[in-house]
């Protein structure tokens, strides 16, 4: 068993869904919490739950993406003490259009939230981690990552790049416990953004995910968010460099 209480993570994508769950799961296990999410109304609300169970919580708006916001998440998690790490929850879908139909500006922030996001947390966290001697680093991969899925193309690209990230991050940084974690078919506002999809592709990506909800195959938050706290209080490491998927373990 590992013991998170009393710990210190940077937590990102912490202002709805999975990411929300997560924080108040990690917070009742007593870990200390830097979040990270680009609307502040709702991410100041998440740190306010946190704080309710008697955790230290600090939150910070912002785009992960840039090098500024994610030196100043682990700045801060560093300064509370006892920095442990960081959970990369944040994600971008885009969903409807066809691969050529997205433009540019859309497409980055698809890449942005997952790739660069991760690669920015790395760069500012893992020589603090290497210095400690031990971490912990997640990131949220997908299915998608393995699937060619019409209408969410760009999505399934990033997540295959960040997952190759972290197992880049596991062989490189051994020290580090990393994990790639896939959270399941959720209920959260991604879902919906692909039920109501619009685009070159729109009408196969709606059929998709409306049977799977349909069929009553989504999870909710806080099932997804539970499978991961108690993975990380158990034995990461079995899990170091590879997928850990919630329908799996």
């Amino acid at each position: 068993m590992t013991s998170l209480r009393n710990k210190t993570l940077v937590l990102t994508g912490a202002s709805a869904g999975i990411g929300a769950a997560l924080a108040e799961e990690l917070a009742r296990a007593g870990v200390n919490l830097v979040l990270g999410a680009r609307t502040e109304s709702r991410l100041t609300e998440v740190r306010n739950r946190c704080r309710a169970h008697k955790v230290r919580a600090e939150c910070l708006a912002g785009d992960v993406s840039s090098s500024n916001v994610a030196q100043e998440l682990v700045q801060t998690a560093f300064e509370l003490g006892d920095f442990h790490g960081f959970i990369h929850a944040a994600g971008v879908l885009a969903p409807g259009p066809s691969v050529w139909e997205l433009n540019k500006t859309r497409f980055q922030e698809v890449f942005d939230a997952s790739v660069i996001g991760a690669h920015q947390l790395m760069r500012h966290a893992v020589p603090l981690l290497l210095k400690r001697g031990s971490g912990l680093a997640v990131f949220f991969g997908s299915g998608a990552a393995d699937r060619v899925q019409p209408g969410i193309g760009t999505y399934c690209a990033a997540k295959a790049a960040e997952e190759h990230l972290a197992r880049q991050l596991a062989e490189e940084a051994p020290k580090i416990t990393t994990v790639i974690w896939r959270p399941g078919v959720v209920e959260t506002d991604m879902q919906r953004e692909a039920r109501q999809a619009e685009g070159g592709e729109a009408q196969r990506l709606r059929a998709v995910f409306t049977k799977w909800k349909r069929d009553g195959l989504l999870l909710t938050p806080q099932q997804s968010a539970r499978g991961l706290v108690d993975l990380l209080k158990g034995d990461p490491r079995a899990y170091h460099g590879k997928v850990a998927d919630i329908r799996e373990i």
